[in-house]
């Protein structure tokens, strides 16, 4: 049998009393570009290490696989409320959020933003993928409308953005500058010159910190970590892309009551 993984932890969860966890690569079965605990079902690795890897994190979760509540995710703000695992066909979506003791909330993610939210004191927590199609489409809002649904108040609400990529490794076009500012006057401040004065580098976890801030989140922190620079514990879609490698692993990172 397999060490069950350790995954990245934050104190603002933790002293809310919710089990959670932002798993790295390390610690799983799969192979070659996908080496580690890809837990991607839409990736062409192997089914079988898949499969084993996501048992993994179930396992260091508390729970088994069966009890995994996570989206096929469209880089949308659809947040799903789940009152206990889906069997079967996984609904469209891009958060999870539940008032249900023992059900996993799951998100993937490969630079893009996994946030963890918790209520403590009314027992409902949310897992959300925020790339920054669904940031500034309004995922974020979506999932504390969701969890506002359930019982949870915002104001008592504390949020952890996971290991995503970071502004220094996230360098995109102008054009992407004035698309934020055009939707979310303000957003400019996330974004800096690149290396040519047509790109720009984009802050994705300052920008999802501000969702949470403007959705009246009580408290929300950054782990810090950058998923593109970090090779060694983390999967990076644009690591990937820039080394013309066919697919890339997927991160889980998980919250349950």
């Amino acid at each position: 049998m397999s060490d069950l993984p350790s995954p990245i932890t934050h104190p603002l969860l933790t002293k809310a009393g919710v089990r959670h966890g932002f798993f790295t690569r390390q610690g799983g079965v799969s192979n070659g570009i996908f080496e580690g605990l890809n837990a991607g079902l839409g990736s062409s690795d192997d089914a079988v290490a898949v499969a084993e890897n996501r048992r993994l994190i179930a396992e260091a979760m508390g729970g088994t696989p069966d009890d995994l509540a996570a989206c096929y995710q469209i880089h949308s703000a659809i947040t799903r409320v789940a009152d206990s695992p889906w069997k079967g066909e996984r609904p469209e979506g891009d958060a999870v959020a539940s008032a249900t003791r023992g059900l996993i909330c799951g998100v993937l993610t490969a630079d893009c933003a996994p946030v963890l939210l918790a209520d403590a004191e009314t027992g409902v927590v949310a897992a959300v993928h925020a790339g920054w199609k669904g940031a500034l489409g309004g995922v974020v809002h979506s999932a504390v409308v969701a969890m506002a649904s359930l019982g949870a108040q915002a104001s008592r609400t504390v949020a952890v953005v996971g290991p995503c990529i970071a502004q220094a490794s996230y360098e995109v076009g102008a054009d992407f500058e004035a698309r934020f500012a055009h939707h979310d006057p303000g957003s400019e401040r996330f974004f800096e010159i690149g290396d040519a004065p047509d790109k720009r580098r984009f802050d994705l976890p300052g920008f999802v910190l501000w969702r949470l801030e403007q959705a009246g989140v009580g408290e929300a922190a950054w782990t810090g970590e950058d998923t593109c620079a970090d090779e060694i514990r983390f999967f990076s879609n644009r690591r990937a892309f820039q080394r013309s490698e066919p697919d890339f692993g997927r991160l889980m990172s998980t919250i349950s009551l």
